[in-house]
């Protein structure tokens, strides 16, 4: 893991953040005029590992099978990098981070921040890399947020959008998912509004939270079909306690607030870029049944736009279950980019 360092970081809301860092991986190299960078877009609780070691529930390698030498995002062609977002608790500036003012944890203090000032610390990441255009920008669920806010923000920055499971707009109905969150948290004997760092842990209510989250991803669909019952519940629990001894509950609360303000619908004639857009036909969080509304109105703002919906029983996990489904016309996408 690489750590990106700025002494300031302007948010859209006019605060200011100091001593801002992103963590970051790169898999591959840039070439000598560093315009070979491709970079990739995590979901809301995955974080910058997109390649390497994978957990069963993929927030670790979240995208294994399609970076690397010979794979989609060709590692002996490609520079991949993939950033941490702001906000976040895996090695970036968030809730959990120490406060330099106030000496500890940031917590319910961390200022509100929006998916601009996500992609706007990942611009001078890019920066700092001397990376001044990409050959894409490509992410899944949230990581497609960030993907077309990408667009829209610096619409001369890249060649194409790959944007899977996603929407130029949040369709999650995440503001209503935000109070229920808040409210959930705030039972926990726990929680001391939102200041327990010192004096408990959420473990066991983001372990909670994380079970139905994942059953609503169609996590119960990987499992191996042998399993009984009460094998597969082990597998759910362990899977979600794993993610909730990592995770912290401000930094999730930061990160669905950033959701729910997310829409860029209105800016659709900004973006340049070409686009791919994936969706899966089982997927309860962004159904397919979006893509054809969602691509006309790309093309009628001008946008080059091929949409593809892919068939599975993964629900929100297809794409990352199945890529051959989606890769073929990925591969076909990125080659245009480079003609």
């Amino acid at each position: 893991m690489a750590i990106f360092r700025t002494p300031t970081l302007c948010l859209k809301n006019g605060e200011v953040l100091s001593d801002v860092e992103i963590a970051y991986e790169c898999y591959g190299e840039l070439n000598p005029t560093k315009s070979n960078a491709i970079l990739v877009t995590h979901g809301t609780t995955s974080s910058h590992i997109a390649a390497g070691t994978v957990t069963m529930d993929r927030r670790r390698g979240w995208w294994n099978e399609v970076i690397g030498p010979g794979l989609l995002f060709d590692t002996s062609r490609y520079c991949i990098v993939s950033s941490n977002a702001l906000g976040s608790c895996y090695g970036s500036t968030g809730p959990a981070s120490i406060n330099p003012v106030a000496g500890k944890p940031y917590g319910t203090c961390f200022p509100e921040i929006c998916l601009e000032d996500i992609v706007r610390a990942q611009q001078l990441l890019l920066q700092s890399l001397g990376i001044q255009k990409l050959v894409a920008v490509a992410g899944p669920s949230v990581g497609g947020f960030q993907v077309f806010q990408w667009a829209v923000t610096f619409p001369e920055n890249m060649a194409g959008i790959i944007a899977l499971d996603t929407a130029p707009k949040d369709i999650l109905e995440t503001g209503s998912s935000l109070n229920n969150l808040l409210s959930d948290l705030s039972a926990d004997p726990s929680w001391n509004n939102g200041d327990y760092y010192a004096s408990g842990s959420m473990e066991n209510k983001l372990t909670e939270i994380r079970i139905n989250t994942l059953k609503s991803f169609g996590f119960e669909e990987k499992l191996d079909d042998s399993l009984d019952e009460i094998a597969r519940e082990k597998v759910l629990t362990d899977t979600a306690r794993e993610w909730a001894r990592e995770f912290d509950a401000n930094c999730l609360i930061t990160q669905m607030r950033a959701m729910a303000s997310f829409d860029v619908e209105g800016e659709l004639d900004k973006i340049q870029a070409k686009v791919l857009y994936i969706l899966c036909d089982t997927d309860e969080w962004f159904p397919s049944s979006i893509g054809k509304e969602v691509t006309l109105k790309l093309t009628n703002a001008g946008v080059d736009v091929k949409f593809l919906e892919v068939h599975s029983r993964h629900g929100h996990y297809a794409t990352t279950e199945e890529p051959e489904k989606w890769v073929p016309e990925a591969e076909k996408f990125l080659q245009k980019l480079n003609t």
